[in-house]
């Protein structure tokens, strides 16, 4: 299980890296234009936005891989409760399909991590 819960907080990590170079660098861009189901003009008239959304998108990809590097639990459970939080408020009032990409695998995530998490001397525990 642990093992499972690393993986996947690799995996949405990248994710979130993934996503942020797609809005920081291609954008407005015909790749970007296509995966985001963009006009031109809609991608143009938003890029800086889309930039500001990138650069929090690292932030959650580079934060999840500090957690894992260090192992700090409390983090990776911080971190994926936002990236649920966002993807579930990204789903209703963006696009939908955000709630498949980037809230259900952090929900999951979740779960594992928590499923996983050892009781350690001392510490408080989330769920018991």
């Amino acid at each position: 299980m642990k093992f499972l819960a690393g993986f996947m907080t690799f995996m949405v990590a990248l994710l979130h890296i993934g996503i942020m170079v797609l809005e920081m660098f291609f954008w407005n861009h015909p790749v970007g234009q296509k995966i985001f189901s963009m006009s031109a003009e809609v991608a143009k008239s938003s890029e800086v936005l889309a930039m500001n959304q990138g650069l929090y998108n690292s932030f959650l990809g580079v934060g999840l891989l500090w957690a894992l590097i260090s192992g700090n639990q409390s983090l990776k459970v911080f971190l994926l409760i936002c990236i649920t939080i966002a993807g579930i408020f990204g789903g209703l009032t963006a696009k939908t399909s955000i709630l498949f990409v980037q809230a259900l695998p952090g929900f999951i995530t979740l779960l594992l991590v928590l499923k996983s998490k050892r009781r350690q001397a001392g510490e408080a525990r989330l769920f018991s």
